[in-house]
């Protein structure tokens, strides 16, 4: 078994074995990411409930399997977990029915880009256990990675979290609230990035000649594959690219443009710190 597998099965495990109850707010694209992946490792749908105002006919289907949507928040009593995952220009609004749900061992989980420790700790009275968590799109087919902060959790409390943000692939932990604008940046924004560079790719080699369908279709293919090398092999990166560079052939004169002085490096580093700034600004 490798160790992916073993995670896998500890997640799963974990899951299948959390007696509490958990309550998603919000079942747009990343909150049916998460519900998903976390049905899929086993947990009873039973202990989930949703509040979704426009739930998709799959949200709907699973309130046969047990799962609670739309149930009046007055009359939910404890629910151990809450999981924020609506957009964050209406997490006021999302937030203040559930105020009452709120105690001092409630772990409220937020998915919400831009919103704070702060805004969440004023919002929910200074009660209960926090972690605001980055999650990326790749989320949707279980690849994607989150990066988490906590505040006021303990062990067991950080360990749900864990487990409920693995449900959708790689998790990272951050003591330093800070660094999420550019974890944002980064991996927040990253997938846009590299779809991007499909889409250029594709546009380049249409202007070299191909078919645009076989140029896409190429562009598609190379950055999916490579993607998926990078993700199983152990080298780095930059040990992957000079496997593929023969000095004075092809990739080497396409990297004599990319890696110049005014090439996409300089270019990655603007656009992360444009990104960073905005996420700053966006938290105010």
């Amino acid at each position: 078994m490798s160790a992916a597998d073993d995670v896998a099965g500890k997640q799963s495990a974990g899951l299948r074995q959390f007696s509490g109850r958990i309550l998603l707010v919000g079942a747009g694209k990343m909150g049916s990411a998460l519900l998903e992946g976390w049905l899929r490792l086993g947990l009873d749908a039973g202990r989930i409930v949703v509040l979704e105002p426009m739930p998709s006919p799959a949200i709907s289907g699973l309130a046969g399997r047990g799962l609670s949507l739309n149930p009046d928040p007055r009359a939910l009593g404890a629910v151990d977990v809450i999981v924020l995952a609506v957009k964050p220009q209406i997490a006021g609004e999302a937030i203040a029915p559930l105020v009452p749900l709120v105690h001092a061992t409630t772990l409220v989980l937020s998915i919400m880009a831009g919103r704070t420790l702060h805004f969440l700790s004023a919002a929910t009275k200074g009660a209960g256990a926090l972690v605001r968590a980055m999650p990326n799109t790749p989320a949707a087919i279980g690849r994607g990675i989150t990066v988490a902060v906590p505040l006021r959790t303990d062990a067991a409390q950080r360990d749900i979290a864990q487990r409920l943000l693995a449900a959708t692939g790689a998790v990272e932990w951050i003591e330093d609230e800070a660094l999420m604008d550019a974890v944002t940046a980064v991996s927040g924004s990253g997938p846009a990035y590299v779809f991007l560079l499909a889409e250029a790719l594709a546009q380049a080699g249409a202007a070299a000649g191909l078919p645009p369908a076989l140029a896409e279709r190429l562009a598609r293919e190379t950055v999916a594959g490579s993607g998926e090398l990078l993700h199983r092999s152990p080298l780095d990166a930059g040990s992957l690219r000079e496997n593929v560079t023969s000095p004075g052939g092809t990739t080497a004169a396409a990297l004599a443009v990319l890696m110049g002085d005014d090439g996409l490096a300089p270019l990655m580093r603007d656009a992360v710190a444009a990104a960073t700034a905005r996420s700053r600004q966006l938290a105010g």
